[in-house]
């Protein structure tokens, strides 16, 4: 062989090794753009379970908030009626006493 063919071999060599690790980094690129899709799939979907959580959250600080108001209004009407009796016994002393 001459310098030329030996040259030449290597040079063939050295692009055969080249497209192998082309074709490695090429694969490892689609397995990257694979893992980042799937990645911003999961997001999306956490985002979406995040935001129903936070209605959810609202919901039950809502039901909560009502039934603490339900409950004084119940408190309420019982002082309410407690001191329209107590009027209503002082009426009917000073009625008697008339």
């Amino acid at each position: 062989m001459n310098q030329n063919e030996k040259d030449l071999a290597a040079f063939q060599t050295r692009v055969r090794q080249m497209i192998l690790r082309f074709q490695e980094l090429k694969q490892e690129n689609q397995d990257l753009y694979a893992m980042v899709d799937e990645n911003e799939q999961q997001i999306e979907e956490l985002k979406a379970k995040l935001a129903q959580q936070e209605r959810d959250y609202e919901s039950l600080k809502m039901a909560r908030m009502l039934e603490i108001t339900d409950g004084d209004l119940d408190g309420a009407k019982e002082r309410v009626a407690g001191l329209i009796r107590s009027l209503n016994k002082c009426i009917a002393m000073l009625s008697d006493e008339k």
